[in-house]
């Protein structure tokens, strides 16, 4: 959870959480260059870590809290926080794959979830809504409107899916330090929560299950689960609140062009 008060950021802040955003989507597309089938999760973290440090920037998740990885990999029922591992991919399954980047000072963080192979027509659905999701949070992301307009419109969409979401788990600010104020849940009430304001910058993460939406922790004290077992999708972007329309720092470019 974050801590602290908001962090307002000035003009010449976002453009450094900007050039940190350029080179995190960059890193996705490294990344995804090499998501396929027979591939091992820590030779997706192992790449991942080789780009960000080559160009200068440090993961933003390895040692934070003193986790081991450069990515969050988590396959088909894990939620987040799943650990790098040697079990290669199989065609059916489904992978997030959540990075940070830290750059001159700021951080920048998104996530994307892969179909690997031939993926099941339900699971490959739970996807496509739960990045439609993301977008339809980051509408409200505009200055005058609240956190739980960001929260209800995430939940509105993939609730009347038949999807559930994820409680104990949120978005959050994000600049000089990885999660700051405010939470940014993927549940709640229009007009309730902080009032989204100029110079403040979110971490908005969708994290919608296939079944029920309750979870459970693994005894490796990180990864995330669904308690039925069954799959779930994260998608992430950082974002600038704006006037009219939120300014979205980082970019799946790279991912969709490696996946053509």
């Amino acid at each position: 959870m974050s801590t602290g008060v908001i962090q307002f950021k000035t003009e010449e802040e976002i453009d450094l959480m900007r050039a940190a955003g350029r080179l995190l989507a960059r890193a996705h597309g490294e990344v995804a260059k090499l998501v396929r089938e027979g591939a091992t999760t820590r030779q997706l973290d192992h790449r991942a870590e080789e780009f960000i440090r080559d160009n200068g920037a440090t993961p933003s998740f390895k040692g934070y809290n003193n986790f081991p990885y450069s990515l969050c990999l988590s396959p088909n029922s894990i939620v987040v926080h799943g650990f790098a591992t040697d079990e290669p991919l199989k065609s059916g399954d489904i992978l997030s794959v959540d990075c940070g980047v830290f750059l001159n000072g700021y951080h920048a963080d998104s996530a994307y979830t892969y179909p690997i192979g031939e993926v099941s027509l339900d699971v490959q659905q739970l996807l496509k809504e739960t990045e439609a999701s993301l977008y339809k949070g980051i509408e409200q992301a505009v200055i005058g409107n609240r956190i739980g307009d960001i929260s209800y419109a995430i939940q509105h969409h993939v609730a009347s899916k038949g999807y559930g979401v994820v409680r104990e788990l949120v978005g959050h600010g994000v600049g000089a330090k990885l999660h700051e104020k405010p939470d940014v849940p993927n549940y709640g009430k229009r007009g309730s929560g902080p009032l989204l304001q100029a110079g403040m910058t979110l971490a908005i993460e969708p994290m919608v299950t296939l079944g029920k939406k309750d979870v459970v922790q693994e005894k490796d004290g990180w990864t995330i689960r669904t308690r039925d077992k069954k799959p779930a999708a994260h998608f992430e972007h950082t974002v600038v609140v704006r006037k009219d329309k939120a300014e979205i720092l980082t970019s799946f470019e790279f991912i969709e062009k490696a996946l053509k």
